[in-house]
């Protein structure tokens, strides 16, 4: 209960970062990483982990050898997770999205086998939403994936734009309900 007042509280104070007034449910974590090959992907990264939904699911199915680069902007959310996590597999970074290749370098590694997403970017101003996809895309490795999901389609073109391979699902199962958009770099 502390945790859902604490998003709805973060979500008020910073509703151009904060795309609902609920941290996601369990049956929306299980959708996300249902697609992906937790065999091939070595390298992942998180962008808007909020309060850890994802975190912890993606934590929970991906091998010892693998790293998981998460980016959190916000502090409360980024205090939240630095306190309540403890992997040697997660690399909790403060920043934004945008300088992920740049963390990536800084860790030795050239590109990522996936990206996911919990950024509401269609409340991003057109510049932020650009920038988040355009290096998304950029720090994949080719065929690798970007995950993402939205309360709306209205991101669709946006994403289609950068990934030209997409499917996606939905979950009612989630307040609000939710697309599930899963790509591959081509």
């Amino acid at each position: 209960m502390a945790e859902k007042k604490s998003f709805i509280r973060q979500f008020w104070k910073e509703k151009k970062m904060i795309g609902a007034m609920a941290p996601s449910s369990r049956f929306l974590a299980a959708k996300m990483v249902k697609v992906i090959d937790f065999k091939a992907a070595n390298v992942i990264i998180e962008l808007g982990p909020g309060t850890g939904v994802f975190t912890k699911e993606l934590l929970k199915n991906m091998h010892p050898e693998s790293k998981l680069f998460a980016f959190e902007l916000n502090d409360a959310f980024y205090d939240v997770l630095k306190k309540d996590l403890s992997d040697d597999r997660l690399i909790l970074i403060h920043d934004s999205a945008e300088k992920m290749q740049a963390y990536l370098t800084e860790h030795g590694i050239d590109k990522a086998d996936v990206v996911v997403s919990a950024l509401p970017l269609s409340v991003f101003s057109d510049n932020l939403r650009d920038a988040v996809l355009d290096a998304s895309n950029d720090c994949l490795k080719e065929n690798g994936q970007y995950v993402q999901f939205q309360y709306s389609l209205y991101s669709k073109k946006h994403i289609k734009k950068r990934f030209r391979k997409m499917s996606i699902d939905f979950t009612a199962l989630n307040l609000p309900p939710a697309f599930i958009y899963s790509c591959k770099k081509v």
